[in-house]
């Protein structure tokens, strides 16, 4: 599975998206909208919208959200949390 999470470092919201993947053992790729331009492009490309946090899962977008739409969204995926 493919993670990406877009965030932006004074971002709260960003904070407990990734204290929650980290404890529940969820490998993903960080990327800084602030110090990567690019990855600010790719994030509005896929969400639409400038707002972080921005999760891609294997395709898949769900866009500044908090962490308790987390356990959801990962069920959606694959049937677990």
């Amino acid at each position: 599975m493919k993670i990406r999470l877009f965030i932006k470092p004074y971002c709260g919201w960003c904070h407990k998206a990734i204290r929650w993947l980290d404890d529940h053992d969820i490998q993903y790729e960080k990327l800084d909208v602030i110090a990567d331009d690019k990855a600010f492009a790719e994030m509005v490309r896929l969400s639409g919208q400038e707002l972080a946090p921005v999760l891609e899962v294997n395709g898949k977008v769900l866009a500044d959200f908090g962490p308790e739409e987390l356990p959801g969204f990962f069920k959606s995926l694959n049937g677990k949390a």
